[in-house]
């Protein structure tokens, strides 16, 4: 934030020239005067307290939490120009003839949300896509599937309940909505958004017409090994709509996979989606999510696999965003 520097006004100074404008031989010309130059140098400073835009082209943000999801689509990027924001590096330019501003979140929930805001504050984002990979959940996904989620959720905003003879039991007055898992309650998220009261929910949904986009996708050559050459034993899939749950956990663990199917319904389980879909909730912008699965989130049976197919995963993402963005027309 860019602030004006100009002469120091003392507490003292304004309340011995305010002591003078209460008497008699104050002028109401002179009154005139004080309130146009306060008028103008409001004028001047409000701006400049403004946050700066670092770019003036609508553009659709493209998200990715960590390096290894935006190589290619970093490299794909026409007319690149490199941002900086509080340590963040927001590349704006064209891809699949749209104007876009590319950038790394980190991982997490708080990073998502922080610098998901961020952009939305520096650049006039006119809708926000979310690229990268994920953990499947539904046992009828396979590694390298790509699940476009109709809505997102954020399963681990919970009450963490007291245990009474072996059983857990959150505060009465607490609505818990939501079957636990041990100790953990999942409630509903407040959120705020202008021309709104405060809210609480659980659900926040992908936009229809990016969704209605996303599913006329149609083919897109996917890759099926690694450059280490371990394949794929299946080519694959791109599926449209059920649910996507997200929190600040990564989760290896099939009991809790089987929970969040049964709870939640989910289909696939990330550490950011939900989060920037609560945010372009607030600021009333368009979402989607593309995430590729690079593991099962404990499904496998063995060794979590995400290490061998996360570029696989994250490339293939990359490519079905490319070709969406061909499809779909931004707002503006």
């Amino acid at each position: 934030m860019t602030y004006v520097k100009g002469p120091r006004i003392r507490r003292a100074d304004l309340k011995r020239f305010f002591a003078k404008a209460r008497r008699p031989g104050f002028s109401a010309r002179a009154m005139r005067i004080l309130v146009a130059a306060l008028g103008l140098l409001l004028a001047l400073v409000a701006p400049a307290c403004a946050v700066d835009r670092l770019d003036p082209v609508p553009r659709v943000a493209v998200i990715s939490a960590y390096e290894p999801e935006w190589k290619v689509p970093k490299t794909s990027v026409g007319e690149a120009t490199s941002h900086q924001a509080n340590g963040v590096e927001f590349v704006a330019g064209t891809l699949a003839g749209r104007n876009v501003v590319l950038f790394l979140s980190g991982v997490g929930m708080v990073n998502a949300a922080m610098i998901a805001q961020l952009a939305l504050d520096r650049f006039d984002v006119t809708a926000i896509v979310v690229s990268g990979i994920a953990g499947g959940v539904d046992p009828g996904l396979h590694i390298g599937d790509l699940v476009v989620a109709e809505r997102w959720g954020q399963y681990l905003d919970p009450v963490f309940a007291h245990e009474t003879d072996g059983k857990f039991q959150p505060p009465a007055w607490m609505k818990t909505p939501y079957p636990n898992f041990g100790m953990i309650f999942p409630i509903e998220t407040g959120v705020r958004r202008s021309g709104s009261a405060m809210e609480r929910r659980f659900w926040f949904d992908a936009d229809p017409g990016m969704l209605a986009a996303a599913g006329k996708v149609g083919a897109v050559e996917l890759k099926r090994c690694t450059v280490e050459q371990r394949c794929l034993n299946r080519a694959p899939r791109l599926v449209v709509g059920a649910n996507g749950v997200s929190g600040a956990v990564f989760v290896d663990n099939a009991a809790f996979r089987q929970y969040l199917l049964d709870t939640f319904k989910a289909q696939v389980v990330d550490m950011e989606s939900a989060a920037v879909a609560m945010v372009a909730y607030a600021n009333r912008v368009p979402f989607i999510s593309f995430r590729s699965l690079s593991d099962l989130a404990g499904g496998e049976g063995g060794t979590n696999e995400l290490r061998a197919f996360f570029q696989l995963a994250s490339d293939n993402s990359a490519a079905v965003v490319q070709r969406f963005l061909a499809l779909w027309t931004p707002p503006r």
